[in-house]
């Protein structure tokens, strides 16, 4: 279990690294800590479980990326779990996820494929459908992007 410091340790994670040769130096010093004790901390957290990765953030519309698709599939359910496990394995989408469906809205298979323009974006679209022997989808294209941020966790709202 996460005590206080291992949360504090984790929301100074989540803020911005310098790019410097000792990042970890820079954060430890903030924490009180050396160097290693944070490295230790950080392999531990992954070893746990609790922390997936650190890595960079691309500003994808940045780097040319402007086609911004969630498309939704509807699957039958004994199929769900295979089709699941395929769509999560095609490098092109970036998120998948299994929802309930709501009245009319039938379709509980969720996936966000970005692609440089909406005619790569639709090649491969069309091509999961093949793949998958889909026809009942949609494509949901953002138009304009309102909040885009990661989610931050152990701040004073949501510890």
């Amino acid at each position: 279990m996460l005590n206080g410091f291992d949360k504090k340790i984790i929301r100074r994670l989540q803020e911005n690294i310098s790019i410097t040769a000792t990042p970890y130096k820079e954060i430890a010093s903030e924490l009180n800590m050396k160097q290693e004790e944070l490295i230790n901390k950080i392999k531990t957290y992954n070893e746990m479980g609790i922390l997936k990765r650190i890595g960079a953030i691309l500003y994808h519309r940045e780097a040319g990326f402007n086609a911004n698709a969630m498309v939704v599939w509807k699957i039958n359910d004994e199929d769900l779990d295979k089709v699941g496990k395929y769509m999560a394995s095609i490098s092109e989408v970036s998120h998948c996820y299994e929802r309930k469906t709501f009245g009319s809205w039938d379709y509980n298979l969720y996936t966000m494929i970005h692609e440089k323009d909406r005619e790569s974006c639709n090649k491969i679209i069309e091509k999961i459908a093949v793949d998958i022997r889909i026809e009942n989808y949609r494509i949901l294209y953002s138009t304009k992007e309102l909040k885009k941020t990661s989610m931050k966790y152990f701040t004073n709202s949501n510890e």
